[in-house]
């Protein structure tokens, strides 16, 4: 059977997930962290990310903080070169100001795999590599946060019998996340015509959870359909969470999005 859309459920939908190891995916029974059961401990994180905001030397850091840099510089993708005599920020440009809630919808699944790579053989959109930095609200980067995705595919169909296009991750120790997935697709649910959107959950260890969703700019390109005539007509389209997207040479985007969470009730 195809996947099921948007609010059914299709016990006979074929998870891509299953039969693709080379995506590094531990299975939703091998993680009991789920976004209201969150307790690990980042105290090394942590610790990291106050050396670091304090713009310390590298011959001044500790052994620990070098160990969380080059464990926090690893999967991230290496950074532009600065233009010469530009001054340098001690910290990445940050509001203060909390990232908007907005609903969870019907079809969040818990225990989902642990991954930054959503492609799959079966996953054919317009990819997005999508990266930022969870900040509390006093601008300092927040290691160890669980973030969890979830969205439809490239016909905008939720997998809601497996976990494709699903999963959650833990921030590094400079509070930075990536995902590489798709732009998903335009819908009909049970509140009418939704626009292209990724639901998220943010929670910092023993904080609050921030269920929220993030959209597209209005002159996104992708599968022919008009994103501002999208956007508009949906109620639940939230200016303060588009994706900031820059077009890729031969295809596709990368996106920034920044994430402002309380850590205290």
């Amino acid at each position: 059977m195809p996947p099921m859309r948007h609010d059914h459920h299709d016990p006979d939908h074929h998870d891509p997930d299953q039969h693709d190891p080379g995506h590094g995916v531990s299975g939703p029974g091998q993680d009991s962290r789920s976004r209201r059961n969150f307790i690990r401990v980042g105290s090394l994180g942590v610790t990291s990310v106050a050396v670091a905001a304090t713009g310390i030397s590298s011959t001044g850091l500790s052994a620990a903080a070098d160990a969380a840099e080059a464990a926090d510089a690893a999967p991230m993708a290496a950074a532009a070169p600065r233009t010469a005599g530009a001054p340098v920020a001690l910290t990445p440009a940050c509001s203060g100001q909390e990232t908007p809630e907005i609903m969870e919808g019907p079809l969040f699944k818990p225990q989902s795999p642990q991954r930054t790579n959503f492609i799959t053989p079966a996953i054919s959109g317009v990819e997005l590599q999508l990266s930022g930095v969870v900040y509390d609200t006093a601008c300092t980067p927040l290691a160890d946060c669980q973030i969890e995705f979830w969205q439809c595919d490239q016909n905008g169909d939720y997998d809601t019998a497996g976990f494709s296009l699903r999963g959650h991750q833990f921030t590094s120790a400079r509070g930075k996340y990536r995902l590489d997935t798709i732009i998903p697709r335009d819908y009909w649910g049970r509140w009418g015509r939704r626009t292209p959107h990724i639901h998220t959950q943010v929670q910092v260890s023993g904080g609050p959870l921030l269920v929220t969703q993030l959209y597209f700019p209005d002159d996104t390109q992708a599968y022919g359909r008009d994103f501002a005539a999208l956007n508009a007509g949906d109620g639940s389209f939230n200016r303060a969470c588009v994706i900031a997207l820059t077009a890729k040479e031969g295809g596709g985007y990368t996106g920034t999005f920044d994430f402002v969470i309380k850590t205290t009730a």
